[in-house]
């Protein structure tokens, strides 16, 4: 992906009058209690092409793919065009913030639609201009979380629109819809009730419940947004953060002393 970005950005400064349209990854997926929304993505912008000088190659940011055990910031915008699922063909994989839960501890999720790579997928130029707006969609989501940590509870602590905190509107649940990933709603307008399997760090969350949503903000402070951060608190795996930096670190060093014991041997004979 990113070769062909770089060639296209070189070849746009080499030609003097070519004009090029990014055409953003139109990946959608919806969330498992309903079917995907289908609204035409808006049209591209066409990047003027500056005249033919030397120009440095453009340098994209790393496209984040999610695996088992990741968590990330799922997240739609209005026009269900700018969004990111954990893939490499989203718009908003470049250099979002992904986290492996390894522990109960604290974490953070997050996504960019101000990145080189964003915003030439959308306008077929790395310094060109796009802001997102509205929102149909987020959560914090943890691939296979259900199967690898079933008594898991994700408690979001503060949700940051562009460096400001905005005030949550109700506290989130944890549940799993379709009994692999564990999610934490944030803005989900496809569910009308708490799911059966709605619970929080102190056990299961009552139907009738009315200080738990799945909406949990003003959609009002997504009008426009350009960054999303997300800080949560993970309890109820089993074991903490440290712990698992410990485990870690113990099988590094066993492996390097296996190392330096096969290399002495070597040596040796």
């Amino acid at each position: 992906m990113k070769f062909t970005k770089f060639a296209a950005a070189l070849l746009a400064c080499t030609f003097v009058g070519a004009a090029f349209v990014g055409c953003g990854s139109d990946s959608s997926e919806a969330p498992a209690t309903t079917e995907a929304a289908t609204t035409q993505a808006p049209a591209a912008t066409v990047a003027a092409t500056p005249a033919a000088t030397a120009a440095a190659p453009v340098e994209f940011e790393k496209a984040v793919v999610a695996e088992s055990g990741d968590a990330i910031l799922a997240m739609v915008d209005e026009q269900w065009y700018v969004q990111y699922w954990g893939k490499d063909t989203d718009l908003l994989t470049y250099d979002a913030g992904v986290e492996k839960i390894t522990g109960d501890g604290d974490y953070t999720v997050s996504v960019n639609a101000g990145t080189k790579g964003c915003l030439y997928d959308i306008t077929g130029d790395a310094n060109g201009e796009y802001t997102p707006a509205g929102i149909s969609f987020a959560a914090v989501k943890v691939f296979d979380g259900t199967t690898l940590f079933p008594d898991m509870s994700i408690d979001i602590t503060s949700i940051k629109v562009d460096g400001k905190e905005i005030t949550m509107t109700a506290k989130n649940y944890t549940s799993s819809d379709d009994g692999k990933e564990m999610r934490a709603n944030i803005c989900n307008t496809f569910v009308n009730n708490l799911p059966e399997d709605a619970h929080n760090a102190d056990g299961v969350i009552a139907a009738d419940n009315k200080d738990y949503a799945p909406v949990i903000i003003d959609t009002k402070d997504f009008k426009s947004w350009t960054t999303v951060e997300v800080n949560f608190t993970v309890s109820g795996t089993g074991k903490t953060k440290e712990d698992a930096g410990t485990a870690d670190d113990s099988s590094k060093a066993e492996d390097a002393s296996k190392a330096d014991t096969a290399a002495d041997s070597s040596k040796a004979e």
